[in-house]
């Protein structure tokens, strides 16, 4: 029987673990050419950001120029899931975070780390909040991409007002109070109701999930039974609040409006079931963020709001 060199096998199998380990660490290298974007979103059980998602995996493939990494959470209120995708991030090493705050104070201090990391950071669809900003020694006019909240809430709630008349009973569906579009859509709201002179029974959140809605409209019904109009801060919101009027049997007599313009909420406003939303084109969002960031990795100056559209869908638009 033939002897085996020992001594030569193990420098043999060590050759071939070093260039195994060379492959391993070579080909992420080889990636690192391009930039990696890091994508901080909210709630992928909501419609709106699962589009959100796939139209930035899209610019992202006929891009070329980028590695994108998205990450949502399990729920709005998730927050700690945004903070350690934040946090994962910065230890990543990414070139460029674009992100959707669940809320508006506490994300600020993730931010501030992967600016200080050296990160360019874009904020988009939720502003961060001023005061907070000024505090972590951030600028007041931190660079945002998004829409005009109030402004699009006012156009859908003024439909509202002109379907229903002066002086109909109306409700408020609120967003998670932590974020600022939350806010901002329930004054454009409030500015309906006093333009068209509409009465307000109630204004309860339900923190942009499906089925809190649906469960808080269905005890709203049972206490303000006379109401006539529903106004909701997004879309995932009016899906519960629908089932719950549906199930009372109030199907066409009390009117909804949402706001995100979802494929869901599309095919009620068709069978019309809901009144009208607002299209704030998702699907191009985190897009148009990741673009406006890479300008700056450019070394464009960009601050302040990039503003996008909003646009009223009706029953006449689908």
């Amino acid at each position: 029987m033939k002897k085996v060199n020992r001594s030569k096998t193990m420098q043999g199998l060590g050759i071939f673990l070093v260039l195994a380990l060379l492959t391993v660490f070579t080909l992420p290298a080889l990636a690192a050419d391009k930039p990696v974007v890091g994508l901080v979103m909210k709630s992928l059980a909501n419609e709106f950001f699962k589009t959100m998602e796939e139209g930035a995996r899209k610019f992202a493939a006929e891009d070329g120029t980028f590695e994108l990494i998205p990450v949502g959470m399990n729920s709005e209120t998730d927050i700690d899931t945004q903070v350690a995708a934040m946090e994962n991030f910065v230890v990543k090493k990414v070139d460029l975070i674009v992100v959707a705050p669940a809320d508006s104070v506490g994300m600020v201090t993730s931010v501030k780390k992967a600016i200080d990391a050296g990160i360019t950071v874009v904020n988009f669809d939720v502003t961060l909040d001023k005061q907070a900003l000024k505090k972590a020694g951030l600028p007041e006019d931190f660079l945002f991409v998004g829409p005009d909240n109030a402004v699009g809430a006012e156009m859908v709630g003024d439909h509202l007002g002109e379907t229903l008349g002066k002086g109909a009973k109306v409700i408020i569906i609120e967003g998670n109070p932590g974020a600022d579009n939350a806010k901002q859509r329930k004054e454009g709201f409030m500015r309906s109701v006093d333009k068209f002179g509409l009465k307000l029974l109630d204004s309860k959140t339900a923190h942009w999930e499906t089925e809190e809605a649906n469960t808080l409209m269905t005890n709203l019904l049972t206490k303000y039974p006379d109401v006539q109009g529903i106004m909701c801060a997004n879309d995932s919101m009016a899906l519960g609040v629908e089932k719950a009027i549906a199930a009372a049997g109030k199907t066409g007599k009390i009117q909804i409006v949402g706001f995100d313009n979802i494929g869901a909420i599309q095919n009620l406003i068709k069978d019309g079931k809901v009144l009208a939303t607002i299209d704030q084109f998702g699907p191009e969002m985190a897009a148009n963020a990741i673009k406006v960031g890479m300008k700056i990795m450019k070394g464009e100056k960009l601050s302040g709001w990039q503003k996008t559209p909003v646009k009223l869908i009706t029953k006449n638009d689908l």
